[in-house]
């Protein structure tokens, strides 16, 4: 994949609504215009995305965008270990709510294989993702500071908060989930043109100042404070 530019950010971007319809229609245009941008020089731009709650409402909206949804691939930045047709499985999520009306010709990249081990599937993605890294990467953020599936007591933390590491998905195992799961690495989204950041709520927000001001505790520290991609903050209450 494409090496991690030269180019500094001293701080993430900060848009913050007064409704979390507002921060997700502002999310979807965002993600649709970077796509735009990829496919103005490339053939194909693929997308990285989260599962969870907060994304459902942009997912909504990004799947009626006029793109060249045919030219978009969609992958996730992690999952838990369940078979796809699971209510906890994030491909089923982004099936369910991005992958619909126009954005049903886009194509999708899944994480679980229910014939491979966790360990042997992270192992098989590492020649499946673009050399030329991704349009963007949203991601959420949890009230304890995780990101991706990059929780601060998982064992693989170290490998998955390296910001050159070669791996671009690690197993992840952590008392926060009964799965095992798989999780895309900082050093693998550090690979995006953009990374936008979604999460709602004045608890999330503390947490984010705190993140942002240098408490290394919290795993999104580590994504905040590094200057290589730009990060945008999309907040609402």
């Amino acid at each position: 994949m494409a090496g991690l530019g030269i180019k500094r950010f001293e701080m993430p971007v900060e848009h913050k609504f007064d409704s979390r319809e507002e921060v997700s229609e502002a999310a979807a245009d965002r993600i649709a215009a970077l796509i735009g941008v990829r496919l103005k020089s490339e053939e194909c731009a693929t997308i990285v995305v989260s599962g969870g709650s907060t994304p459902y409402r942009c997912f909504d909206l990004l799947s009626h965008k006029p793109i060249n949804w045919q030219q978009v691939q969609v992958v996730l930045s992690d999952e838990r270990w369940v078979p796809t047709d699971h209510e906890d499985s994030n491909e089923r999520l982004l099936r369910e709510r991005l992958l619909k009306h126009a954005a049903s010709a886009a194509s999708m990249l899944p994480i679980y294989r229910e014939d491979q081990s966790v360990e042997e599937r992270c192992d098989s993605l590492q020649t499946l993702l673009p050399e030329s890294g991704f349009a963007c990467a949203m991601v959420g953020m949890g009230q304890d500071g995780h990101f991706a599936s990059l929780f601060a007591d998982a064992d693989s933390l170290q490998d998955g908060l390296n910001p050159s590491g070669p791996r671009f998905y690690i197993p992840v195992r952590t008392d926060a989930s009964p799965y095992a799961r798989i999780s895309m690495t900082l050093g693998a989204l550090l690979q995006s043109d953009e990374v936008l950041l979604l999460c709602f709520g004045k608890e999330k927000l503390q947490v984010y100042e705190q993140a942002k001001a240098g408490e290394k505790f919290y795993p999104i520290a580590h994504l905040l404070q590094q200057q290589n991609v730009a990060v945008n903050l999309y907040w609402a209450p």
